[in-house]
């Protein structure tokens, strides 16, 4: 017979006493495996969010069928216990907030509850360590001396070098992770605290050279409370926008300090799965050697933009002046008093038009569609300021609980938080907008008003974040021209309604295609296609197609292709998913069982 627990009163209870019935009760239904009891703890409208903890996936559910779905599945090998809260939980508005840990049969979590009258409206579980295979932090940490006296000893830089030479050669490791920017370097400190034996190859000279080789005006436009990178935060002087070059530097420096085995001058050349042994066999060159790894593990960190997308119009060969994708642009020095040309209006098309406007370039930007934009000092203000600023740091929001309050709003309502801060942003720079409209600037805020946020996760595109290039085009200094490119001729370019725009350099600023792009370069079109689309979530609006998926499409977790793994985005989700990616594969290395729940389907192939 099936046990109930009975439902409390809660209104006379304090958010303690209430979130501790709440756990206690949940804990209860639990251990008894009564899921009807534990589900029934939710509100009839309700989101679990789980992060590799309950499902070996990143996962969210909904209501009290999804959760009920989940815990049949997952249950009896997770085992989950010891639920309590971390700190005194808060009320306002009718929600109780706590922050949660747990533990389950293989490691020790962390969360967030949300409770209403009705009971649970949010709950997020992650996992963040193992048991047995915690990281040396705190009271873990390794001693680095070894005391006493030994006629075979190594120093640390002579066993470091023997590791060097060994890996990938006598030594196989059981990650490659394919791109050494930002998200491989991340992951790769991950792997390495956990022990995992892992190399990052990047074709670079140096580890950062992805932001070094990019245009000179590179700037962050995203602030230093939320860049920091895992281990390492930036010093308390570290500048809120950090030129291009000073974050390849710190990641150069990052890479050694935190002994990321790293092979750069390496190009990826292919790479073929054995579905027999489980096994991949990756091709690499060298710095001129070719290379054959086998890893069980196979991670495309290159970036989610993916590979660019350099338009094939029409006169591209006649065109006798420079023309290049916005990634491959190294600066405005070579055009002043030239005439340049911008075909895209989002973050990078914006900053290239500003520098070779300051340049002395004549600068027109061709504007294709719609852009949102949000001025930078309102986004830090209203969008950003209560989780990643100064001030948010001073009421004890730490990168990590913010990271955690992000992650714990579910992709199907973020939205609804979103709107009024840019509702707030859109009223406060009333006139500035009033400008830009003025002169003929096609501006959106998103399909549903949600603005960059939402955009970003949405489609990873279609946005700028004003850091002085709108009002040069408010004052028309840079010329703004409409529609789509229909051809070029030797000397211009030329739109679908005929206008004419003669130029000596064409940029094309026209974003980036799918990650499985890669893979289908390195692998094949198949396994790309069996993966299908990276990135979105099914928002059903602009360049993110139906149906709703819950999570980012691929990244960070199991895909249909065994052994394959995507690792992208800002330094925010690499620095946080890259947690919940490196346990998932130190799991596989220790031989952890991690029986997936809810793989994710494939609706889209690019």
């Amino acid at each position: 017979m099936t046990k109930t627990i009975e439902p409390r009163a809660a209104a006379a209870l304090s958010p303690q006493d209430r979130v501790d019935t709440w756990l206690a009760d949940f804990e209860r239904a639990l251990q008894a495996r009564d899921i009807p009891a534990a589900a029934d703890l939710f509100a009839t409208t309700s989101f679990w969010r789980d992060l590799v903890a309950f499902s070996w996936n990143l996962k969210t559910v909904e209501d009290r069928e999804g959760v009920t779905e989940l815990l049949e599945a997952t249950l009896d090998t997770t085992d989950p216990s010891g639920f309590h809260t971390l700190e005194p939980p808060t009320e306002a508005d009718g929600v109780t907030e706590a922050w949660i840990g747990f533990e389950t049969s293989t490691g020790r979590g962390k969360g967030h509850l949300r409770l209403k009258d009705e009971g649970a409206w949010t709950l997020l579980t992650t996992l963040r360590e193992l048991k047995g295979h915690e990281e040396g932090q705190g009271v873990r940490r390794p001693k680095g001396a070894a005391h006493g006296a030994s006629k075979d000893r190594l120093s640390w830089k002579e066993r470091r070098e023997q590791e060097d030479r060994e890996l990938g050669s006598s030594t196989q490791p059981s990650v490659v992770v394919v791109g050494g920017g930002q998200g491989g370097i991340a992951l790769g400190a991950r792997l390495r605290q956990l022990g995992v034996p892992a190399i990052v190859v990047d074709r670079g000279e140096r580890p950062g050279d992805a932001w070094r080789n990019r245009y000179k005006s590179l700037c962050l436009h995203d602030p230093v409370w939320y860049d920091h990178l895992p281990y390492l935060p930036f010093p308390e002087n570290w500048p809120v926008f950090a030129p291009k070059d000073k974050i390849g530097d710190w990641l150069e420096m990052y890479t050694q300090v935190m002994e990321v085995p790293y092979w750069s001058k390496t190009t990826c050349r292919s790479a073929s799965y054995d579905e027999a042994t489980g096994e991949w066999t990756v091709v690499v060159d060298r710095d001129g050697e070719e290379v054959t790894l086998r890893p069980k593990e196979l991670v495309l960190a290159t970036g989610m933009s993916g590979k660019p997308n350099i338009p094939d119009y029409p006169g591209m060969d006649v065109f006798t002046g420079d023309q290049h994708h916005s990634s491959q642009h190294r600066g405005p020095e070579a055009y002043a008093g030239k005439r340049a040309v911008v075909v895209g209006s989002n973050n990078s098309a914006h900053d290239i038009c500003a520098a070779l406007w300051e340049a002395g370039a004549d600068v027109t930007m061709v504007q294709r569609s719609s852009t949102h934009i949000v001025k930078s000092e309102s986004l830090m203000e209203i969008g950003l300021g209560d989780l990643y600023s100064e001030r948010a740091v001073a009421s004890g929001v730490t990168t990590e609980k913010a990271d955690l309050i992000f992650a714990s709003l579910p992709y199907r309502i973020m939205h609804e938080f979103q709107i009024p801060l840019y509702d707030r942003m859109r009223e406060q720079d009333a006139e500035f907008y009033g400008r830009l409209e003025a002169a003929g600037f096609q501006l959106d805020f998103g399909d549903d008003g949600s603005g960059l946020f939402m955009k970003y996760l949405r489609r990873g595109s279609g946005y700028y974040i004003d850091v002085g290039a709108c009002e040069l085009i408010a004052d028309g200094e840079i010329h703004l021209a409409h529609g789509q490119v229909d051809h070029l001729t030797a000397g211009a370019v030329v739109l679908g309604d005929g206008t004419e725009l003669p130029a000596d350099l064409v940029v094309y600023a026209t974003g980036y295609g799918s990650m499985n792009g890669w893979a289908a370069d390195l692998i094949g079109q198949d396994v790309a296609d069996k993966v299908g689309k990276c990135w979105g979530y099914g928002s059903d609006t602009t360049k993110d197609p139906g149906p709703f998926e819950g999570e980012q499409r691929n990244m960070w977790k199991p895909t249909q292709q065994p052994g394959l793994w995507f690792h992208g985005g800002n330094l925010h989700q690499s620095r946080h998913y890259s947690l919940y990616l490196a346990l998932q594969l130190k799991a596989r290395h220790e031989g952890i069982p991690t029986p997936v729940y809810g793989l994710q389907p494939v609706h889209h192939l690019s």
